[in-house]
C-alpha cells in the first residue's frame, strides 16, 4: 500500500521558533530516502517555505498557499492552481474598502509573483510580517489601489485585531464564492484572516496531489483551524500536541507537541 504522509508547518513541522529541528531534517531525510512518500501542505507561499524547510528533502511536489498551489519545489512548476476571476476580484475589493481594509494582495504581474501592499497604511501585523521577508523579491510596495489589485490574483491576507476582522470574515465565510480562514497568529497576537479561491484548501489538494502519485491512503499531521479540511481526507490524522482544540476534535488522534519533534517521532516508529 502506498502512503502518502502530509504535514503542516507552522506549528506543526516547525517549533516555537519558526524552526524544523535537526532532528526531524535528518529523520525524515532518512526516511524520504528509504522511500517515505512524503510532503507539506503550508498556508506559507513557496518563497517562504523554501526557507523554513531548508535542508528538507522534497522529492514530490509540495502544497502552498492553503492549497491554491501544488507546486514543485526545486523546478518551480506549478501542477495545479487557483486563481480569481474577475467578479470574485471585484466582490473581494468592494468588501475590503466598506470596511477600511489594506489587505496584503498576492498576485502574478507579467509572471511574476508579487505581495502587493499600500504604504502608509501598514499596521504592526503587516510591518512584522514585512520585516520577517526582507529582501524577498516578491515584495512590492504600492501607492493606489489600482496598482494593489493589478495583475492574476489568487489570495490575500488581512492582518489585525479580531474585532476589526471579524465582519469580513463573516462575509467571506458565508461566501459561496471564497474560501475563508480566520485564526490568530502562531507567532504573535494578531489574527490573519485569509482569503482564497473558493476550491483551495488544503483537502482538495491533497486529494489531487493523492491522485497524481497514486497513494492509495492519506496521514496527515496538523495544529491550526485550516488542517481541518485536510484532516477531513485523511485516512489517519494527527493533531500535536499544541494544536488547537478543533483541531484535536477532529484528528484520529494526538502526538508530541512540535517542540518535542511529534511527526519525526510518531513517522519512526510507525512508518513501514
Amino acid at each position: 500500500m502506498k502512503i502518502l504522509y502530509v504535514s503542516d508547518l507552522d506549528g506543526t513541522l516547525l517549533n516555537s521558533k519558526a524552526k524544523i529541528s535537526e532532528y526531524t531534517v535528518k529523520t525524515l531525510n532518512e526516511l524520504i530516502n528509504s522511500g517515505m512518500c512524503f510532503s507539506y501542505a503550508t498556508a506559507r507561499s513557496l518563497s517562504s517555505a523554501t526557507v523554513v524547510a531548508n535542508g528538507l528533502t522534497t522529492n514530490i511536489p509540495v502544497i502552498t498557499n492553503n492549497g491554491t498551489f501544488i507546486i514543485n519545489a526545486y523546478t518551480k512548476e506549478k501542477l495545479f492552481s487557483l486563481h480569481f476571476s474577475e467578479k470574485e476580484k471585484e466582490t473581494a475589493i468592494n468588501i475590503f474598502d466598506k470596511g477600511a481594509i489594506f489587505p496584503l494582495v498576492y498576485s502574478y504581474i507579467n509572471g511574476e509573483e508579487k505581495v502587493s501592499w499600500i504604504t502608509d497604511k501598514e499596521n504592526d501585523g503587516v510591518k512584522n510580517y514585512l520585516n520577517s521577508r526582507k529582501g524577498d523579491r516578491r515584495l512590492r510596495a504600492v501607492e493606489t489601489k489600482d496598482d494593489l489589485y493589478c495583475g492574476e490574483l489568487f489570495y490575500f491576507t488581512c492582518i489585525g485585531e479580531r474585532e476589526e476582522l471579524t465582519e469580513v470574515y463573516d462575509f467571506f465565510k458565508s461566501s459561496n464564492q471564497f474560501n475563508c480562514t480566520f485564526q490568530q497568529e502562531i507567532y504573535r497576537e494578531e489574527y490573519w484572516c485569509e482569503i482564497m479561491p473558493k476550491m483551495a484548501s488544503k483537502g482538495n489538494a491533497i486529494m489531487t496531489l493523492k491522485e497524481k502519485l497514486k497513494c492509495d491512503k492519506v496521514v496527515s499531521f496538523g495544529d491550526a483551524i485550516n488542517d481541518i479540511p485536510m484532516f477531513e481526507i485523511s485516512d489517519e490524522s494527527y493533531a500535536v500536541e499544541n494544536a488547537v482544540d478543533e483541531v484535536k476534535k477532529a484528528a484520529t488522534g494526538i502526538i508530541m507537541s512540535n517542540d518535542n519533534d511529534g511527526v519525526a517521532h510518531w513517522l519512526l516508529e510507525n512508518y513501514k
